[in-house]
């Protein structure tokens, strides 16, 4: 007497891209953190430039530090978001559940902070263009 199971079998392929898919955002995020510290310590370079040249240092670095901070935190934040989106995918895989493919809100959010912070940074490129 044979049993038959009505559950699929999981397919370890799925798995493994699941693993791609956290390695790619962990990926995003550390390069976030990493664009984040050039941007925060660009300031601290451009005054280190004017005490070299004997120059006026310009005293709006601080829009860098915090521009460079708020990228810091955005990547952190995309690294946890990620950890919990592959934990939560992996948990219904072992549950057998039927995985209904829908939009990434971590990406559409990223994309969305990204854009704005971009046009800012144009914005204030322009603005402060001598």
């Amino acid at each position: 007497m044979t049993t038959e199971r009505n559950e699929p079998e999981f397919d370890p392929r799925v798995g493994f891209a699941a693993e791609r898919t956290l390695l790619a955002w962990i990926r995003t995020g550390l390069a976030l953190m990493g664009f984040g510290f050039v941007v925060a310590r660009f300031g601290l370079f451009l005054r280190e430039i004017a005490v070299a040249e004997h120059a006026i240092a310009h005293n709006n670095t601080r829009m860098s530090f915090w521009v460079g901070t708020g990228l810091i935190v955005l990547g952190v934040i995309v690294i946890g978001s990620a950890a919990v989106q592959h934990i939560t995918i992996m948990r219904r895989f072992a549950r057998h559940e039927i995985w209904q493919p829908k939009v990434s809100l971590l990406g559409l959010a990223l994309t969305g902070v990204l854009v704005c912070v971009g046009v800012i940074l144009t914005g204030y490129l322009v603005i402060s263009q001598p």
